[in-house]
């Protein structure tokens, strides 16, 4: 089995990552889902929720989830040998990684647990929030900026700045692609 996670701020391009990660057979959890799953739950706010979450069950909250569905994933696999099974390869991506706790869990949990961070520019990313627009995007810079600052206080800083690889995502789309797509490659190779 092999787990690979990706980090960055929002609107660095980790759903592009993942795309691409899809493509080469891996099983995606996207952490963020958990946090905007219980936030529909609970009827509030997607940033208010991931910190109380945070709060109320501990920094590893969001992580332990994720490696909950990892191992639901397999056992699903393990049990079911037809063509249609949800992940014949064993490859996993978890989008999203926020904080040195949620890598210390994956560490833990998955043996060579690797990091990609994906960085741009804070500018770039507004832009991409914009036209992207899903409902918890930020419109507004200020509201952006918040964003970032909660984002920074998980400390998403640190994973990225201890990460195994980092990608600069400031140019075409085809060029981020490539570079991960040749990460991964690399890394399924090293599994074998």
């Amino acid at each position: 089995m092999k787990v690979i996670g990706v980090t960055g701020m929002p609107g660095s391009g980790k759903g592009v990552v993942a795309g691409v990660a899809r493509s080469l057979g891996f099983q995606v959890v996207r952490m963020g889902d958990v946090i905007r799953e219980e936030a529909q739950r609970r009827n509030a706010d997607v940033g208010k929720t991931a910190v109380k979450l945070r709060k109320e069950y501990g920094e590893f909250v969001v992580a332990e989830k994720s490696v909950e569905k990892i191992k639901q994933m397999k056992l699903s696999k393990k049990s079911s040998y037809s063509e249609n099974s949800v992940n014949n390869s064993g490859l996993y991506m978890i989008e999203g990684i926020r904080s040195p706790y949620e890598v210390e869990i994956f560490r833990k949990n998955f043996k060579d647990f690797k990091v990609i961070a994906v960085h741009s520019t804070p500018q770039t990313r507004f832009k991409r929030l914009k036209k992207r627009m899903r409902f918890d995007d930020s419109v507004l810079e200020s509201d952006f900026g918040k964003r970032d600052k909660r984002e920074l206080k998980f400390g998403i800083g640190d994973v990225i700045a201890t990460s195994n690889y980092m990608v600069v995502n400031e140019g075409p789309i085809g060029k981020l692609k490539g570079i991960i797509r040749s990460i991964l490659q690399n890394e399924m190779r090293n599994e074998s």
